[in-house]
């Protein structure tokens, strides 16, 4: 068996922590660039050589012409999406022909799906889980009904096949929701995927003997998860959640990898917390400390635009996150946006009503919905970290805060975000 060559990027909080950039440095040393999990209802922004890119399905390593991409099986893949963004790439230049494959046995994303997720989100009303509406978890659930379409059937050698499997799920949701899916185009959405099964043939593989293919050649594979641990269908917030398993046990189910292979695994981590949609928050702000979190971390979804809600970093939950993925070491982003802060807090134990401290993230959603948080506070700083390469050159609170960090959840920062760009990364070790 070749050395251990998987390196494994997840995100530790809410998502949106800021993946896609380092992912994108990772490949300069990656042979291949893997999703393992997630649909369309994943972003990352990357900038490179100047020019900003943003990817939802493929791999951030699309943006490196030396990497091969890999979508696995446990994406679910909305395919006219997925042409969209290929499209986008060759109109900037980015040659990505060759570079793309995609599991046969991924799921495909209907438009159906993403109307029923409407649906869905509007029966539940006020409880609504605040989904992007990209039909990714009624997908999955097509997936676990067993009556879900592979990528592997899109096939026009067997079209026949196809299309009496897409009618009889199409029925089914029929059947479900009547005259609420009376807008819904059968045949128009039937011939679409006809016209795009051509482009999709040549990117489908085996993903078991392709992917086994390159490890035992000893290519170096880096693993980027899409969403975050906190959203994991097991580990997370339940039910606000995506509808995969976001942590690293969707790694091992979605590409079919070893857990021997692995050399490490990166937790990102931004230096506050943001979370999108809904479910409990306790650190969240609104006062004028969120205001500048918002603001300077320009803290909108890429997929949806959508405002982030935001707070100071959550330490009880990062230590969860920590115990669930088992991070060999962190990545910390968007240092720089606590710049200019009077003080800066973060979370150490929660406080039940009665006076009780928990340090322990609870899976009762009710319970966490009532916690105050516990606050440790440090002093801010007026120097810019913004654009800083070297950690000899942050501020001492700076890295006294980094240092508090490290010491509660047990795991070493080996590297820091002061800004945008690829260019804007402080290695304080081997990541």
């Amino acid at each position: 068996m070749p050395d251990p060559n998987i390196s494994i990027v997840l995100g530790s909080q809410f998502g949106d922590e800021g993946k896609g950039k380092l992912v994108d440095i990772l490949t300069e040393t990656a042979d291949v660039c893997c999703r393992c999990q997630g649909g369309n209802n994943a972003g990352h922004t990357i900038v490179a050589n100047g020019v900003k890119y943003s990817t939802r399905l493929l791999p951030s390593g699309i943006v490196n012409p030396r990497t091969e991409n890999f979508i696995g099986t446990g994406v679910v893949v909305h395919i006219p999406s997925l042409f969209e963004e290929l499209d986008g790439f060759q109109d900037k230049a980015m040659d990505v022909s060759g570079r793309i494959f995609i599991s046969s046995r991924a799921h495909i994303v209907l438009d159906l799906h993403q109307l029923v997720d409407g649906l869905q989100e509007q029966a539940l009303g006020e409880g609504s889980v605040g989904t992007t509406k990209r039909g990714i978890g009624p997908t999955y659930a097509s997936k676990a009904n067993r009556s879900g379409l592979q990528i592997q059937e899109l096939d026009l050698d067997a079209w026949d096949f196809f299309e009496a499997r897409f009618r009889r799920l199409v029925k089914t949701y029929r059947m479900t929701f009547g005259d609420l899916l009376s807008q819904y185009d059968e045949e128009g959405e039937l011939a679409k995927l006809k016209g795009l099964a051509p482009r999709v043939k040549p990117l489908v593989v085996d993903a078991v003997t392709w992917l086994d293919s390159r490890i035992q050649a000893g290519k170096r594979v880096l693993v980027e998860g899409a969403q975050s641990l906190m959203l994991d269908l097991d580990m997370g917030t339940y039910p606000y959640v995506t509808s995969s398993n976001s942590g690293l046990g969707g790694v091992f189910t979605g590409l079919s990898i070893s857990p021997f292979q692995v050399r490490k695994i990166v937790g990102v981590t931004k230096a506050y917390l943001t979370r999108v949609g809904s479910g409990p928050m306790p650190t969240e702000l609104e006062d004028e400390f969120g205001e500048h979190l918002q603001k300077v971390g320009q803290e909108f979804g890429v997929n949806t635009g959508r405002r982030r809600r935001c707070g100071w970093l959550d330490l009880v939950m990062l230590k969860h996150s920590t115990m669930a993925n088992h991070y060999t070491t962190i990545n910390f982003t968007k240092l720089d946006v606590l710049d200019g802060l009077s003080e800066i807090k973060v979370a150490t134990a929660y406080q039940l009503p009665d006076g009780t401290e928990l340090r322990t993230f609870p899976a009762n959603l009710k319970t966490l919905a009532t916690v105050k948080p516990v606050y440790k506070t440090f002093p801010g700083w007026t120097e810019r970290t913004a654009g800083s390469t070297s950690y000899n050159h942050l501020p001492q609170q700076a890295k006294d805060y980094i240092a508090f960090v490290e010491e509660f959840i047990g795991v070493k920062i080996g590297s820091i975000g002061c800004g945008p760009s690829r260019e804007n990364m402080i290695f304080r070790q081997i990541v």
